[in-house]
């Protein structure tokens, strides 16, 4: 690992980086942080984030283009939603969202 950054550490800076109206999958961001097959490493990090942490968890969904749903009963993947709605992110009537359209393609 670069610099002795842990595997959330390196995660966490590439999610910093997807830029509002934009998405990106677990997946992706799993190759992108150098960690390829491990999309499931990703949402165990974004998980672990304190409550009020200003890493936009939120711009990251599954491979579907849909928000996974969380079973804590918390309302997260409703709050998910909210929040990518109000930066112009627009789910189709099934509730997915197009990744043709959102997907982040960062210039790497």
């Amino acid at each position: 690992m670069a610099n002795g950054a842990s595997t959330h550490d390196l995660i966490l800076a590439v999610v910093a980086r997807i830029p509002k109206g934009r998405v990106a999958t677990y997946g992706q961001i799993a190759r992108l942080a150098g960690l390829p097959g491990h999309a499931r490493l990703v949402g165990y990090a974004l998980h672990a984030l304190p409550e009020h942490s200003r890493v936009p968890w939120h711009r990251v969904i599954n491979a579907e283009g849909r928000i996974s749903l969380r079973s804590d009963g918390l309302g997260h993947d409703q709050l998910q939603r909210v929040l990518l709605q109000r930066e112009s992110v627009r789910f189709s009537a099934r509730g997915v969202i197009s990744l043709e359209r959102f997907q982040w393609r960062p210039r790497t």
